[in-house]
């Protein structure tokens, strides 16, 4: 297959010293549905910026579609589409009249712009609303609007930082819809940055889990769940004088040495513990932590999640609650980027 990014040793550092990415390196190949999996302050939004030529690297390399992201900004710029965290359309446009001003950010011939609209507008199904202002759309409305936007040139690859983020659970299921139709309709090539486990499990036939701006892992799903040789056991303890960290301690030192304990990791409520044949393992981890005074409180038998893959590389879990960004921030910055990839033209608004 053809690599369309590949990024190498990448590293950023910002001005206060904060080193955001740690020297990563990856690739993704033409018409991959790839994804990025990790909590808020990863490093997840800062590798895409500067693959997408809206930060400067620190050192390393990117190439996208065989062009230098530092040497070569504009050749990549007009070849890819980008879609930022925070919604960046007109409220006082309709549907239509957005997607028009995009298209002629990149100078796209009027007849061919009309065309490509109504292409855009049936895939992410909003024809019916095409014509109403912006600023009258749903939440999934406004969303799938600015996911069109991004596309309406023809970009080779498609960028998505977090695209789901502050979506109720129905609408983001709905959204999984459209970009999967996307990605097969379009033959596009989507990147997209997630903290959401089920999404990056639905969506991303390969991912990596990144985490204090280092990939810890990568693979598909099915391979990462693998990678903990069993089903997951997770525990917490009631109280019996010892301090809580002390007794996950010791649970997890006596459950590695068990034959069929695959391993055992601490995280904030417990420990998870990964055991081939889980039902009959059961029993005999609740004999083993009783026999050492370590009284369990509450036990859950699953198969592995991708949450249990993070908390196995990372020693602890994912959270959901990455704070939304600055609103005018977002705006300022996504139009600027519009702007440089359709040759300078200027928003309204």
């Amino acid at each position: 297959m053809e690599t369309v990014i590949e990024v190498k040793d990448l590293k950023k550092t910002y001005k206060d010293g904060t080193e955001a990415v740690k020297g990563i390196s990856f690739s993704v190949q033409r018409g991959e549905f790839f994804g990025f999996l990790g909590p808020n302050g990863a490093g997840k939004t800062t590798t895409i910026k500067m693959i997408t030529t809206l930060l400067p690297l620190t050192s390393g390399s990117i190439n996208v579609l065989g062009y230098d992201v530092m040497t070569q900004p504009n050749d990549v710029r007009v070849r890819i589409g980008y879609t930022a965290q925070e919604i960046g359309i007109d409220d006082e446009l309709t549907g239509r009249e957005n997607l028009m001003l995009q298209g002629r950010l990149y100078h796209i011939e009027n007849g061919t712009l009309k065309k490509r609209i109504d292409e855009l507008l049936d895939i992410v199904d909003l024809t019916d609303d095409a014509d109403r202002p912006a600023g009258s759309y749903s939440g999934g409305m406004r969303k799938r609007l600015d996911l069109a936007t991004g596309l309406v040139h023809h970009p080779q690859i498609l960028f998505l930082d977090e695209p789901t983020t502050g979506l109720d659970p129905q609408t983001r299921a709905n959204l999984w819809v459209y970009l999967e139709k996307l990605n097969k309709q379009e033959r596009l090539t989507i990147f997209l940055t997630t903290h959401y486990m089920e999404e990056a499990d639905r969506l991303c036939p390969r991912l990596a889990i990144i985490d204090h701006g280092k990939i810890v892992a990568t693979g598909s799903p099915d391979e990462l769940k693998t990678q903990l040789g069993g089903e997951v056991i997770t525990l917490t303890f009631k109280q019996n004088g010892e301090p809580h960290d002390q007794m996950c301690a010791r649970a997890t030192d006596l459950l590695n040495s068990v034959e069929f304990v695959n391993g055992a990791d601490c995280f904030d409520e417990g420990i998870n513990v990964y055991a081939r044949n889980g039902p009959s393992a059961v029993p005999q981890v609740i004999r083993i932590l009783e026999e050492h005074n370590l009284p369990i409180d509450k036990l859950t038998l699953t198969r592995p999640t991708l949450d249990d893959v993070f908390l196995k590389f990372t020693g602890r879990k994912i959270r959901d609650d990455a704070p939304v960004q600055n609103w005018r921030a977002a705006r300022g910055m996504l139009p600027g980027m519009r702007g440089m990839m359709g040759g300078g033209a200027r928003r309204r608004g």
